[in-house]
C-alpha cells in the first residue's frame, strides 16, 4: 500500500511538472505584453535647454525605466528603456519624473550617494513634479496618476523593494496629487531653495 501511494504521488508530481512546463511559456508571454510607446512630453531643463528623449531597447529590462543625464556632447537627454513593456500611464509618469531631474538641476549637480537622504529627496521631488504635471497637463490626469502608481507599485514589488519604501513612495505621490500649486510653482521653489534661480 505504501509503495503504491508513493508511486501515485510521484506520477502526480510528474504530471504537475509537465503541465507547468507547458503553461509557463504562455504566462511569461503575458508578462511581456507589448504596449504602444507614448510620445514624450515637452521638457526644458532649469537652464532653458531643450531635453531630448531617446528610446533604448537593449532587451534587458522587463518594465519601463528612465534615466536623466547629459550625453557625450553635453545634450540633456532622457533615456527611455523598455517602454514597450509597460502601459502608457507608467511611461508618462517616468517621462515626467526624469524630465523633473533636468528641471530641478539634479543632472548638473553632484549626484548624492545612492539611497542617501539627499538621493531619496531628489526622487521624491521628481515624483511630485511628475504627479503635478500629469494632473494638470493630461486629460483625466488624476486617473492617469492612479493607474501609473498601481503599475509602479507592482513593478517595485517584482523588483524586491521593501514594503515600507513602496508605501512611502505611494503616499508621497498621492499627497502631491492634492497640492494646491502648479508644477512650475513647485519647481521654482526647489530652484530657489537650491540657489539655482
Amino acid at each position: 500500500m505504501t509503495h503504491r501511494f508513493i508511486l501515485v504521488i510521484v506520477c502526480a508530481l510528474e504530471i504537475a511538472m509537465i503541465l507547468f512546463v507547458m503553461t509557463w511559456p504562455a504566462s511569461s508571454d503575458e508578462s511581456q505584453q507589448k504596449y504602444e510607446i507614448a510620445s514624450p512630453p515637452s521638457c526644458k531643463n532649469n537652464l532653458g535647454e531643450k531635453v531630448f528623449f531617446r528610446d533604448v531597447n537593449n532587451g534587458q529590462a522587463n518594465s519601463a525605466a528612465g534615466m536623466a543625464k547629459r550625453d557625450d556632447t553635453g545634450t540633456p537627454i532622457v533615456y527611455r528603456f523598455a517602454y514597450q513593456h509597460s502601459p502608457k500611464p507608467l511611461q508618462r509618469f517616468i517621462d515626467f519624473h526624469e524630465c523633473a531631474h533636468h528641471q530641478t538641476g539634479d543632472v548638473d549637480l553632484p549626484h548624492p550617494p545612492r539611497n542617501s537622504r539627499e538621493h531619496m529627496m531628489n526622487e521624491s521631488i521628481a515624483d511630485c513634479i511628475a504627479t503635478l504635471r500629469i494632473r494638470d497637463e493630461i486629460n483625466r490626469g488624476e486617473d492617469v496618476v492612479f493607474r501609473a502608481v498601481e503599475q509602479l507599485m507592482q513593478d517595485m514589488i517584482k523588483i524586491g523593494f521593501p514594503a515600507m519604501t513602496i508605501e512611502s513612495r505611494k503616499a508621497n505621490i498621492l499627497n502631491c496629487l492634492q497640492k494646491n500649486e502648479t508644477a512650475d510653482a513647485f519647481i521654482d521653489g526647489v530652484l530657489t531653495h537650491r540657489k539655482l534661480k
